[in-house]
C-alpha cells in the first residue's frame, strides 16, 4: 500500500523559512516523478514544483521560483520542499504528490495536475506576522 506522509508545516513569520518533508513508504521515490502542490481556501489546487525520477529535471511554479528549492534522500525515501523568504501569499495546505509513469514529454508536464497517481493528507502552512 502507498502513503506518502507530509510533515512540517506550521506558522511562520513574512520572510522566515520552513521545510517541507514527504515520506514515503509503498514506492522508491528514485522510481517516480515527484510533485508538491498546494490549496489555498477558496482556491483550486495548485502546482508548486517537481523532481523528476533521476532528480535531473526540476520545475517551479513562477510564484516560487527562487525561493523554494525541492529535493530528495534516496536512502530516507523522503521528499522535501524547502521554502525560503515566505509570504503571506503563500499560505496553503501543501501536498506530496507521486507519478508512477516516469515517461514525459517534456519537462512541463510534470506541473499537470492530473498525472500524479497519489497523493498524501497534505501539511498547512501558514505565513503570517
Amino acid at each position: 500500500q502507498v502513503q506518502l506522509e507530509e510533515s512540517g508545516g506550521g506558522l511562520v513569520q513574512p520572510g522566515g523559512s520552513l521545510r517541507l518533508s514527504c515520506a514515503a513508504s509503498g514506492l522508491t521515490l528514485n522510481e517516480c516523478n515527484m510533485g508538491w502542490f498546494r490549496q489555498a481556501p477558496g482556491k483550486q489546487r495548485e502546482f508548486v514544483a517537481a523532481l523528476n525520477w533521476s532528480a535531473t529535471r526540476t520545475l517551479y511554479a513562477d510564484s516560487v521560483k527562487g525561493r523554494f528549492t525541492i529535493s530528495r534522500d534516496n536512502a530516507k525515501n523522503t521528499l522535501y520542499l524547502q521554502m525560503n523568504s515566505l509570504k503571506p501569499e503563500d499560505t496553503a495546505v501543501y501536498y506530496c504528490a507521486a507519478d508512477v509513469d516516469i515517461g514525459l514529454p517534456t519537462t512541463q508536464a510534470m506541473g499537470a495536475h492530473g498525472r500524479y497517481d497519489y497523493w498524501g493528507q497534505g501539511t498547512q502552512v501558514t505565513v503570517s506576522s
